[in-house]
């Protein structure tokens, strides 16, 4: 995580913006972590949840009934993703550490690991944004390619077609193949990770156990190994390509840049917030239903930049964020609607796997 040198010694955007949303905190009276609506949107979350989990282990229904309530179950596990452990890994979720670190391991409950997330997702991708070479987020190599910089396969020209298909595999492969490579490899990416505490091996494994057990154990002694590995990949496909694009549509689009550090010997012109402005994308803002579900990750540009601020504020942030981007003549990444937005990415991986 070395190499990479932003302008440190002039940051006036930041300063700024800071100043602004520091002052909208002061007079509002109001904490940085979460309120009253995230604390109720997280009881609906987790009771739709162990609902949902009830009635396909230990009920019958027919199988039509079924499929559908493993998609809601895919739906719902991709938003508890976005919402609680997302907030919980940054810090923002509470004032109160204990409860952020509970939250935050709601991760391991589905599968993954809260603590290698954190090192690949705050540390690494938030520090070096669509930054080649160092962001693992856009190193999908070499099945895609999402930036020019990258080498390029004959077989990248049908990848806005067949990425479909990897991003319905992300979560299974995260629970059953990502998680193991970096924990065996100590590294994510090209970037070596910290040796794991005595304690963090113990929560690696024994809550991979856990929801092993969880996720098909009990419901292949109630329901059957077929049924289970059918229910099993429903969820995990619906979760998974919702949990792709809504990443994807945040920095790998038709308006974001793409740095080739060994261009510029790894020193960059931009402060850290300006680059991360270029390099990110919101979408679909005004939308009331996919700011809920995607826990204000379509507030992209305003999470990048206040990642320890929960994402209940950033549609206010969002007006101070523009307005501060106007004042310094600095271009805001954003698209109107999902649609327009799920077009950018497809096009930009058009574009990518022919030039």
């Amino acid at each position: 995580m070395t190499g990479i040198q932003f302008n440190t010694k002039e940051h006036p955007f930041f300063d700024a913006l800071k100043q602004k949303v520091d002052r909208y905190f002061h007079d509002n009276q109001i904490k940085t972590s979460g309120n009253w609506k995230l604390y109720s949107k997280t009881t609906i979350l987790f009771t739709t949840f162990f609902s949902l989990y009830a009635l396909l282990v230990f009920t019958s229904f027919p199988i039509w009934a079924d499929i559908l309530l493993c998609l809601v179950f895919g739906v719902n596990i991709a938003a508890i993703g976005f919402n609680v452990m997302h907030d919980g890994a940054h810090g923002s979720f509470s004032s109160k550490q204990w409860v952020n670190d509970i939250m935050g391991y709601s991760l391991n409950l589905m599968g993954g690991d809260v603590n290698l997330w954190k090192v690949k997702h705050n540390q690494i991708h938030h520090s070096f944004t669509n930054i080649d070479g160092y962001d693992d987020d856009i190193d999908i190599r070499p099945l895609m390619r999402t930036t020019t910089i990258q080498p390029k396969l004959k077989m990248h020209r049908f990848q806005h077609i067949y990425s479909v298909a990897l991003y319905c595999l992300t979560y299974v492969l995260w629970v059953f193949y990502f998680d193991f490579k970096k924990y065996f490899t100590r590294k994510i990416g090209a970037t070596p990770i910290r040796k794991f505490s005595t304690k963090n091996h113990i929560i690696f494994w024994a809550t991979k156990v856990v929801h092993f057990v969880f996720f098909l154990g009990f419901p292949i002694f109630f329901k059957g190994l077929l049924a289970t590995i059918i229910g099993y990949l429903i969820v995990t496909f619906v979760c998974g390509i919702i949990l792709s694009y809504v990443f994807q549509m945040a920095h790998v689009m038709e308006n974001t840049e793409f740095v080739d550090p060994t261009q510029t010997n790894g020193k960059l012109e931009d402060e850290w917030a300006v680059h991360q402005i270029k390099t990110t994308s919101n979408f679909a803002t005004k939308s009331k239903v996919v700011s809920w579900l995607t826990g204000g990750l379509n507030y992209q540009v305003e999470h990048h930049l206040f990642p320890r601020i929960s994402h209940i504020h950033y549609p206010e942030l969002n007006k101070l964020v523009i307005e501060t981007c106007e004042q310094f003549g600095v271009k805001y990444n954003e698209y109107k609607t999902l649609v327009q937005a799920l077009k950018s990415h497809v096009n930009h991986l058009r574009a990518v796997g022919v030039a």
